[in-house]
């Protein structure tokens, strides 16, 4: 059996060869580069948590900085698609003035390709309003792109629950 895996890799690397020199003599003075590995799973759930952190500092900036600068926002308490920088900005202004802490209750990740992710499921929002403590809880789809070696936020849905909580 190694023999054959053995013959199987060279044969995989002479053809990976010739497909460079293929490109190389047809004309691309460039190489073909190789393909990147996909993330994995966690790096994407990571991305929550970098997000939630961002959130944490009450800064609206620092949390849109998260955003690539064409995401779309379907907020939870804004009734107002967000489409560029200015208008994600104005949405964390007012929601962080709640003091939000999420936590993931349920997620489901999925890695598309090596530069898009889609990490979607149930999050709860613990919130300060009006000096009283709340929690919300809500669907989200965060799905990611990734540009310029950082991983963006390109569209985020996110609604409360439809139906209340069984206790």
């Amino acid at each position: 059996m190694r023999s054959k895996a053995m013959t199987l890799t060279g044969i995989c690397t002479a053809a990976a060869g010739l497909a460079v020199m293929s490109a190389c003599s047809a004309g691309n003075a460039q190489p073909a580069q190789p393909q990147q590995a996909a993330p994995s799973q966690q790096v994407i759930a990571g991305l929550f948590d970098d997000w939630n952190a961002a959130l944490a500092t009450g800064d609206a900036d620092k949390v849109a900085d998260l955003y690539a600068p064409d995401a779309v926002l379907l907020p939870t308490v804004s009734n107002k698609v967000r489409t560029d920088r200015a208008a994600i900005v104005d949405y964390f202004r007012h929601f962080l003035a709640n003091k939000p802490v999420g936590k993931i209750e349920q997620e489901v990740v999925g890695v598309l390709d090596a530069d898009t992710a889609v990490n979607t499921g149930v999050y709860r929002f613990d919130l300060t309003q009006n000096g009283s403590p709340q929690q919300v809880q809500a669907r989200y789809t965060f799905v990611y792109e990734l540009r310029g070696g950082k991983w963006l936020i390109v569209n985020h849905h996110s609604s409360t629950m439809p139906e209340k909580k069984q206790g």
